[in-house]
């Protein structure tokens, strides 16, 4: 079917569907409160530990396995041999999709959107990996197909069910640190190749590749060791970047603490990389090896709030109020978050929130918990979302709330990119000495309910994409 008239279609079939339980629309189904049937896309990697979490619920059985990969896939395929497998998703849909009650997604993130949404308008439950999806409009899109089709979903960000962020919030809302102003995220990622020029050499494609479906939307090229495997995070036309890969784990503590909306406002500054002498490189369809966000916030409450992201092997300044031998995050990033009173201080997943000074953790009545805990937290972030599509226990990132946030990390990506962006003197070629053509940071104000730069056209290219022609969504 070609890639068009499947999405159309897809829509157009499911407009009078009614949920019925699974057990009544397959074989040999059990109640859909006893058992979750799932078909997976994207089964190696980051894949196969959803997969392997989704099993050990107990409460899983898998419909289909489908990837694009053989190589990727095959470790999985090993460890379930009895479960059927594809490399296009557009043939499970069509086979199986009244065996299915979800999908879990966790592909690239170029394709989180071209694969969920179809199923999502069919009904079913969607687990999808962070960022939600590639580009702010996807998110948004998303977000609506989810609420109007009234499925159960989740983010694949699992500091969003732990204790943490959830005693994080308890914490400012009784007033220990006040208002809160200023916020400081950080990651130790890319730990892969950024800010690097684009292949120019082809190279045979493995005979275990699909490298047309693994491009799904993305503009055709030739195929490239340097975009896969996991590559391809350092690659706007594939991945989010440092912080597409860390924002949503990072993001999501001060994000669930504040109830922030969208910012109103983004900059950034980004590396410099230097070929030669006085040489600039042309590397803007690659992420930049390393950047500073800055992101502003309106609050009813709180007031303004300034959010500023490091990556890179950039970090924040370190608090006055932090004693010798007293640390910031863990090696992986970490959140900081400036009140009026006080600090709070929590690792890349929320597993630990600690108050700054730390005397105050010593005599601080701690409120009464007020926001359910996940069972096993962080390790029950994807049993949240079975016993959710079960027994309909709200998710703790929903595409309600995940999709927010997913277009807060993707406002800092247009940062950036504006950044990256260089407009040439006529005459000129990238590459070429020209003090007078950089333009380097600015501030993009952003109209959150309109999805809209206000102040620099140019970036409004940068909310979509360019979709491959039949792969376009609707």
């Amino acid at each position: 079917m070609q890639r068009r008239n499947f999405v159309k279609n897809a829509a157009a079939g499911t407009a009078a569907f009614t949920i019925v339980p699974s057990f009544v629309l397959g074989k040999n189904h059990v109640p859909p409160s006893d058992t979750l049937y799932v078909s997976a896309f994207g089964v190696g990697g980051r894949g196969a530990g959803v997969i392997e979490g989704l099993h050990n619920t107990g409460k899983v059985k898998f419909v289909s396995f489908c990837d694009v990969d053989d190589r990727a896939a095959a470790n999985t395929y090993k460890n379930f041999p009895d479960v059927t497998t594809y490399k296009d998703f557009r043939t499970v849909y069509d086979k199986h999709l009244k065996d299915m009650d979800a999908v879990m997604v966790a592909t690239p993130d170029h394709t989180h959107a071209t694969i969920a949404l179809p199923f999502m308008k069919a009904k079913k439950h969607a687990y999808v990996e962070k960022p939600l999806a590639h580009n702010i409009y996807e998110a948004r899109l998303m977000t609506k197909v989810a609420r109007d089709n009234n499925v159960i979903t989740q983010m694949g960000n699992q500091g969003a069910s732990s204790d943490g962020s959830r005693v994080a919030r308890e914490w400012v809302e009784s007033g220990i640190i006040g208002k809160v102003h200023t916020i400081d995220c950080w990651t130790n990622r890319p730990v892969w190749p950024q800010g690097v020029a684009v292949p120019n050499t082809k190279e045979r494609i493995p005979k275990e590749l699909d490298w047309d479906l693994w491009l799904g939307p993305a503009a055709m090229r030739d195929y490239n060791s340097r975009y896969l495997p996991f590559k391809w995070r350092g690659w706007w036309d594939f991945g989010t970047g440092a912080l597409g890969d860390m924002g949503c784990h990072i993001m999501e503590t001060p994000f669930s603490v504040l109830d922030l909306g969208y910012p109103t406002e983004a900059e950034a500054s980004c590396t410099t990389v230097w070929v030669g002498d006085f040489v600039e490189a042309d590397y803007s369809p690659s992420c930049p090896p390393s950047s500073k966000i800055h992101l502003k916030f309106e609050h009813d409450y709180h007031g303004d709030i300034q959010l500023n992201w490091y990556d890179g092997g950039i970090k924040p300044d370190l608090p006055d109020e932090l004693k010798d031998g007293e640390t910031i995050g863990n090696g992986d990033g970490g959140t900081i978050m400036y009140g009026e009173k006080g600090i709070i201080v929590a690792d890349t997943y929320s597993q630990n929130a600690r108050l700054l000074p730390s005397d105050l953790m010593g005599f601080y009545q701690q409120p009464t918990p007020k926001y359910p805990r996940v069972t096993n937290g962080i390790n029950g972030h994807i049993q949240n979302f079975v016993e959710g599509c079960l027994t309909g226990v709200e998710t703790s990132s929903n595409f309600e709330k995940a999709g927010k946030l997913t277009e807060t990390v993707l406002m800092g990506n247009l940062a950036v990119r504006a950044y990256q962006y260089k407009k040439l003197k006529a005459g000129k070629k990238v590459g070429d000495w020209d003090p007078y053509r950089y333009e380097g940071r600015r501030k993009l104000h952003w109209d959150g309910a309109n999805m809209r730069i206000t102040n620099y056209e140019k970036a409004n290219e940068w909310v979509t994409r360019d979709y491959r022609k039949g792969w376009e969504l609707s």
